[in-house]
């Protein structure tokens, strides 16, 4: 492999020392996904899955057994009293924005506790009546807390938002693209204790991608009432190839699968054609894949801490989601990092991403990749805004192999385009 790169003798060689040090780290977690695996396979005999729960339905699809079997399992392994998982949630924002709309109406106001919340969800929120079917357009209010400077809450703030009209509150876990660190299970845990005593009556939802099987357990079990997210990330395992998934209290998620499909239908109908079987087995397998991905993030963090690249986390701290920020402080170090991960892709390898505008985002986008299910970054991919100050978010890998492969490549790349010098003081 290291014959094939440009710089490869010196990169062997970093490596070797990066994963000697790295290795604690990397075991680790490897326990916590024995846990999660062992929570999984019991969760599956628990609901007693059979041959006949990876049938596919067609039509309506009610009285799917396979479907309801699976939401069950889900449910338990979110410790929650319903889950709603289906084929026609088409992302992650699609997931969020049912749960917003299925518990607002028009007077009610949403505040986010953690900040501006990721690009895509902008223009769900809207910022006026324009006639596009957002919740300003709905007459439903919207205000964020900004974060402290230290990127903690800011609680004086909260309680001087909150008024009647509060109705719900927004957390979203992970960092989406803020330069601020992901929030772990023990800060959701105390979000939703001070949420409880300052507004006791407000639906509190998490926007839980990228954090799914990260820690022992979900936010749902630590007191929210909603969550939602993506099966082309965490849950999915690298199987799914479309679908969501919201869960919580039975109330909220039926409000959800309302808005979803219809008043009337909500959790009943939804043909599930031919994915139950690649749900199944990707749930089984998202513990393992996920802790791949996890220590993919570890050893890249590790690295480009050596060559001298601020990282968040660090490659020593708490991870509570797959999502491996880098500093890299220019457009063409961003640009050419994404590169580099593209060119070490499955799929499309060939092909040079540059940076374009993009639905739901402000700012042109970077993206690498090379992805067996398009948009799937439970596999991995690393992109970035075009904007100060030049952030690559690197998430995913199916392997921890490909990832390593992935990052000396990318690094490799940077190096011979001319935007890094590996020798200069590394020799």
């Amino acid at each position: 492999m290291y014959n094939q790169l440009r710089h490869g003798q010196w990169i062997e060689k970093k490596v070797a020392a990066v994963e000697a040090k790295i290795a604690p780290v990397l075991k680790r977690i490897e326990r916590n996904v024995d846990r999660q695996q062992w929570k999984t396979l019991a969760a599956y005999r628990e609901h007693g899955v059979s041959e006949i729960h990876l049938q596919a339905s067609t039509g309506y699809g009610y009285d799917d057994l396979g479907r309801e079997t699976f939401e069950k399992v889900f449910a338990s392994l979110f410790g929650a009293e319903q889950a709603l998982v289906r084929p026609n949630i088409i992302s992650g924002t699609h997931a969020i924005a049912a749960c917003l709309y299925g518990v607002l109406r028009p007077g009610d106001e949403l505040i986010y506790l953690t900040g501006r919340p990721y690009d895509t969800l902008h223009q769900v929120i809207g910022k006026e009546c324009d006639g596009s079917g957002s919740l300003a357009d709905l007459g439903i209010a919207y205000r964020e807390i900004p974060l402290t400077s230290a990127g903690r809450i800011d609680w004086d703030a909260f309680r001087e938002a909150v008024s009647a009209r509060t109705r719900m509150i927004g957390i979203q876990r992970s960092r989406g693209y803020a330069d601020r660190p992901s929030f772990t299970i023990s800060d959701i845990r105390d979000m939703v204790e001070r949420v409880r005593e300052i507004c006791p009556k407000a639906v509190i939802f998490v926007d839980n991608c990228y954090g799914e099987f990260v820690e022992e357990v979900e936010p749902t079990q630590v007191g929210a009432d909603l969550v939602a997210g993506s099966l082309i990330k965490n849950p999915g395992g690298g199987l799914a190839k479309s679908g969501g998934y919201i869960a919580g209290k039975a109330k909220w998620v039926e409000r959800a699968a309302s808005r979803l499909v219809a008043p009337g239908i909500g959790v009943e109908g939804g043909a599930t054609h031919g994915y139950l079987r690649d749900y199944y087995q990707g749930l089984f397998l998202a513990p393992h894949v996920v802790g791949e991905a996890l220590k993919g993030a570890v050893f890249a963090a590790a690295f480009l801490e050596e060559l001298g690249f601020k990282t968040s986390p660090s490659w020593e701290e708490t991870r509570t989601d797959i999502i491996q920020q880098i500093h890299l402080g220019s457009a063409e170090l961003l640009v050419a990092f994404c590169q580099g991960i593209q060119s070490a892709s499955p799929i499309d390898a060939h092909i040079l991403p540059v940076p374009s505008a993009m639905p739901g985002y402000r700012d042109e986008v970077i993206m690498a990749a090379g992805t067996f299910v398009q948009g799937a970054s439970i596999e991995l991919s690393a992109d970035g805004p075009l904007r100060p100050p030049y952030i690559a978010f690197m998430q995913g890998g199916l392997t921890y192999s490909h990832v390593k492969i992935g990052i000396v490549q990318a690094l490799d790349h940077m190096a011979e385009t001319g935007h890094i010098a590996f020798e200069r003081g590394n020799e």
